[in-house]
């Protein structure tokens, strides 16, 4: 199969797609990391009709047929996290009813897990939000997990970043909270690159004063916290902190740029993996750790190794618009009928960039089924881009 795709430059070039599925044997072996993947919404794009300007109409059978797709390959779930749009198209009503439906549709299902974003999105951050406020929110999204029984990821939230004075504040904040949870949290580190809001998390003015605040949070809360995710998009921050977690509290990778490394790990230890890029990538990295969990870590490079550059395209800068290739993904491989996301978030990156990650999701074999995905392919680029096959 052949297909012209725009380059960055404006230029055509002619294609051939290699077209060699990487597709997990059934069943999947048992991983021997703990797996999230952040899985993304899938709206309902004829009844959403202003999606700049109102919250968006969920298409709710799709979207938990999806996490069932995850939960099938052997991987835990991240409900309702930045990949799933929260604060930047997905509001807290329509976050709170995703909760409460994926626990309610995991408990359907023989060995699915999941984990819940909780933060402060239904907060406005202005000059006069105050801690109090952040800690009341934090709490009521934390009661919505907990009353159906689910786990909670304490997201980063950009009202604490507005208002927290300094470390103190978070260790403060933090900490009740922790200590009132019901079962161990999985505490969030995104990165400014993800959401500019985030700027300053943890109060310090660097990353490695903010890293001693949060190593400092977690040792003194750690029968309170499971694990931490930090997604910096920079290796060495992470290896520090794993380095300096208490035993038994574990640092899941949110590196979408370098996971397969981390991962795999080292004679020092290795991470976990709560990952936005495993929604899109989900069937190769099944398979990739499949092998890691047999002992064959050349073999799991072999296959995660050639995604990294797919991840490093989908979350190049600006980064928070990474969720328009992890949706553009969906559409090809079918699980989903449309290219349409909440907020009109499709229109974030341009008619090259979806060129690039069709070419790169080929040669690593994330194209479970290349001929609709050509097909869906042209078909994108003669509507978004007038260039026909």
């Amino acid at each position: 199969m052949k297909i012209r795709l725009p380059q960055s430059d404006g230029t055509l070039m002619n294609y051939t797609v290699i077209g060699e599925p990487i597709v997990p044997q059934s069943p999947t072996p048992a991983f021997n990391r703990t797996v999230y993947a952040a899985a993304h919404v899938v709206v309902d794009p004829v009844a959403t009709q202003d999606p700049w300007d109102a919250a968006p109409q969920v298409d709710w059978e799709t979207t938990l047929a999806f996490r069932e797709h995850l939960y099938r390959l052997g991987f835990k779930v991240a409900e309702a996290m930045d990949t799933a749009q929260r604060g930047m198209g997905v509001d807290w009503p329509v976050a709170r009813e995703l909760i409460q439906r994926s626990l309610r549709h995991a408990r359907t299902i023989s060995g699915a897990d999941l984990a819940c974003g909780v933060g402060t999105d239904q907060l406005v951050a202005s000059e006069s939000t105050t801690l109090a406020e952040v800690e009341a929110a934090y709490r009521e999204q934390l009661a919505v997990v907990e009353a159906e029984g689910g786990r909670a990821i304490l997201m980063a939230s950009r009202a604490m970043a507005r208002c927290a004075k300094g470390p103190d504040d978070y260790h403060t904040l933090y900490g009740r909270l922790l200590r009132d949870t019901s079962q161990p949290v999985i505490l969030h580190w995104l990165g400014e690159m993800f959401d500019p809001a985030l700027r300053g998390y943890w109060g310090g003015g660097d990353l490695a004063s903010a890293l001693d605040t949060v190593a400092t949070l977690i040792s003194e809360n750690a029968n309170h916290v499971e694990g931490i995710k930090v997604s910096l998009l920079d290796a060495k921050w992470e290896l520090e902190l794993r380095r300096r977690l208490p035993d038994g509290i574990k640092m899941y990778t949110g590196d979408d740029f370098n996971y397969a490394e981390l991962m795999a790990g080292d004679a020092s230890g290795h991470s976990h993996g709560l990952l936005g890029i495993f929604d899109p990538i989900a069937p190769v990295a099944a398979v990739a750790l499949g092998e890691l969990a047999a002992g064959n870590t050349d073999r799991f490079r072999s296959l995660l190794d050639p995604t990294v550059a797919l991840s490093r395209e989908i979350f190049r800068a600006p980064t928070r618009h990474y969720k328009a290739g992890v949706v553009f993904l969906a559409w090809l491989n079918g699980h989903q009928q449309h290219f349409s996301m909440a907020g009109g978030a499709q229109s974030a990156r341009g008619v090259a960039h979806f060129a690039k990650v069709f070419e790169l999701a080929d040669q690593s074999g994330v194209l479970t089924n290349p001929e609709q995905a050509c097909k869906r392919m042209q078909s994108y680029l003669q509507v978004a881009g007038g260039i026909e096959g």
